[in-house]
């Protein structure tokens, strides 16, 4: 570090960058020095947000050139995301990288070896690693409260235009604002489309569809708490059920995956008829089960074999356990705390990729309509 601060720089400063940069700068001792992005209204905000000493840039080379800088927040779309990484890392910076750590499976294993080589802390950035709900779910389960685990549900409904992705698009963006080519970096090359620019999730030469942005999540905190290194087999099934804007990214997925003596069943619905979005893992194992939300989570207990006390069900025990701070601000305090104290990443490219791979694989069971081998 070059002086009592960790001094960080963000690349790729929209909305979930901004984001990541607020809950940096909330933990002692950090300092934002430098911002990248193609787009340069998201500059000027950063401009206006943090004052005229951040450098600005559009291209991350010149971050990671910069002496000053210790450490990245990588907040670019997924295909960018093992290029910089592994960049970064050999340039001798910290990585903070948004999940999913990769677009393919097969990009993982460099970014391992990255890792590895650098001896840098790299952290990928799902944030349900560092929650308290699952945390305490894996000491609970950790502890034999539940039995012996047979079956994990998890689902994340939405019903918005924005939990779509259907994000806001400016009436006219004039060329000079914006570095197309740039953005577009190792994906097929094709004429500007501000809707792909935008709404880039909705698109898989950029994104990762509902796998890549919600599945990741979902098995990180199954990972977390179960410590399984993943599964050994992914099927899947889903499409375009309701948005049909022109993405090619499935609104409604449904996987399951076989993790031996258990399995996992994993659910989206970007269109479900809810008012707000829903978020669960369920954990059901033979003496209880855990059902686990952003800010709660419940033990309902049974017995030795399943059963409860004279069948009555009103005789179930039950614990309710409920976070005290927000996830994302422990995710990054984790990282500065990884940094500061050369202490290993709480998500580190191994992780990442046992949680990445699995789920883009559900990209592939959707598009060939077969079930995928893994090898955790």
């Amino acid at each position: 570090m070059q002086n009592s601060n960790i001094q960080i720089a963000v690349i790729g400063a929209g909305g979930m960058g901004q984001g990541d940069v607020r809950n940096s700068l909330a933990q002692p001792g950090v300092k934002l020095v430098a911002a990248c992005d193609v787009y340069q209204a998201r500059l000027d905000k950063i401009a206006s947000d943090y004052g005229p000493s951040v450098a600005l840039t559009r291209d991350y080379r010149e971050v990671l050139a910069r002496r000053d800088v210790d450490a990245i927040i990588l907040a670019t779309p997924d295909h960018w995301h093992a290029t910089i990484t592994i960049a970064a890392l050999q340039a001798g910076k910290h990585v903070y990288c948004q999940k999913p750590m990769v677009r393919e499976p097969e990009e993982g294993p460099g970014v391992v070896a990255a890792e590895k080589k650098s001896g840098k802390i790299l952290q990928v950035g799902s944030q349900y690693v560092s929650s308290q709900v699952f945390q305490k779910a894996k000491e609970l389960f950790e502890r034999g409260e539940i039995g012996q685990l047979t079956l994990v549900e998890a689902w994340l409904d939405r019903n918005t235009a924005l939990g779509a992705w259907q994000y806001p698009i400016p009436a006219r963006v004039e060329p000079f604002e914006l570095d197309w080519e740039r953005f577009l970096g190792p994906a097929p090359k094709r004429a500007w489309e501000p809707i792909r620019f935008f709404r880039w999730r909705n698109y898989s030469d950029y994104g990762t569809g509902v796998a890549g942005d919600l599945f990741v999540h979902l098995l990180s905190g199954v990972h977390t708490v179960t410590s399984a290194p993943g599964p050994t087999k992914v099927f899947a099934m889903g499409g375009v059920r309701y948005w049909k804007d022109g993405r090619d990214a499935a609104d409604v997925v449904v996987a399951t995956l076989d993790y031996g003596p258990w399995n996992l069943v994993l659910k989206v619905n970007l269109k479900s008829g809810i008012p707000e979005e829903q978020f669960g893992v369920r954990f059901s194992g033979s003496e209880g089960t855990m059902t686990a939300t952003y800010t709660n989570l419940r033990l309902e207990k049974t017995g030795p074999g399943g059963e409860t006390k004279g069948g009555d069900l009103s005789s179930q025990v039950r614990m309710d356990y409920r976070a005290t701070a927000e996830a994302h601000r422990l995710h990054h305090a984790a990282f500065i705390d990884s940094i500061r104290n050369n202490k290993p990443s709480i998500e580190n490219g191994t992780f990442g990729l046992r949680a990445a791979g699995p789920a883009l694989l559900c990209n592939r069971s959707l598009r060939e309509g077969r079930a995928f081998d893994w090898v955790p």
